[in-house]
């Protein structure tokens, strides 16, 4: 299996969906803990959806990358779901709930009509479940990657002290002159972007696995929020890794593989956290 692996590992593709993989698992885990916190966990589904939507768009017209659509609609969704929440008749949840759902059916209706594609089954199935995109990565792709991974990493490092007040106590930060609006927007933003890249991973239906998992499996270990954002962030890019791997040498979904991978880590978790508390 050793041999076969290092096999494997000699093709570009391989290399290039660890890489990714790896990036967007780091970004997911030190958002979910955020995420989790706020009790925003909900717009990662509500955006991979539309994400899926905007995807289609993009397949329709024949696009080489399609993230160049996707990205712009999703974070401008983003955006007008935090600002001015409170002005709103309509909750950002429900209207989260309502364009989720109304994007799923848009997407997969254009795609029918259109005809743009000619395995609409396999390219539905591998954007929403992301079966096979993973593996067909281009260079592009991954320096596409890269770069908003790197640019979500900086954010979170240098905002790091403003996100943290913001996360526990918002009342609070906001009367200390913190421009919470501002983060909250900051936060969503970076959320589209690691949903849009995570869609390659795991796909639109499962990509909200990726960022709550590690994230509650590190708070059933620890309580300090250091401590669970290293755990969190720790946890997704292992499960990530390991999820890849055997999808590769088993030949089984990628994204699927890599969720269960993070389902089993959290039972594992959660275990240890009621033996530690016994103890």
């Amino acid at each position: 299996m050793i041999h076969q692996l290092q096999y494997y590992l000699s093709f570009s593709f391989v290399q290039y969906a660890l890489i990714v993989g790896v990036l967007v698992a780091l970004c997911s885990g030190l958002l979910g803990v955020i995420l989790v916190l706020k009790r925003f966990s909900y717009i990662g589904d509500g955006l991979s959806h539309i994400a899926f939507g905007a995807m289609t768009i993009g397949m329709t017209l024949n696009m080489i990358d399609d993230m160049l659509i996707t990205m712009p609609i999703t974070i401008l969704i983003a955006i007008v779901l935090i600002k001015d929440e409170q002005k709103r008749k309509i909750t950002s949840d429900t209207a989260l709930a309502m364009l989720s759902v109304g994007s799923l059916a848009f997407g997969y209706l254009l795609v029918n009509i259109t005809g743009s594609s000619s395995n609409i089954a396999g390219d539905i199935c591998s954007a929403l479940f992301g079966a096979t995109s993973i593996l067909t990565l281009s260079q592009a792709d991954v320096y596409t990657s890269i770069i908003m991974s790197i640019l979500v990493i900086l954010i979170f490092v240098l905002f790091y002290n403003r996100i943290f007040a913001v996360t526990f106590d918002e009342a609070f930060a906001k009367a200390t002159g913190v421009n919470t609006d501002r983060y909250n927007l900051l936060i969503a933003i970076i959320t589209a972007i690691v949903i849009v890249i995570a869609m390659n991973l795991v796909g639109a239906l499962l990509v909200s696995a990726l960022i709550i998992f590690p994230a509650t499996s590190a708070m059933a270990i620890f309580h300090q929020f250091k401590n669970v954002i290293i755990l969190s962030a720790l946890l997704s890019v292992i499960n990530a890794t390991a999820g890849i791997l055997i999808s590769i040498l088993f030949s089984t979904p990628v994204g699927a593989t890599i969720v269960l991978a993070n389902v089993i880590t959290f039972m594992i978790c959660k275990i240890l956290s009621v033996v530690i508390r016994r103890g």
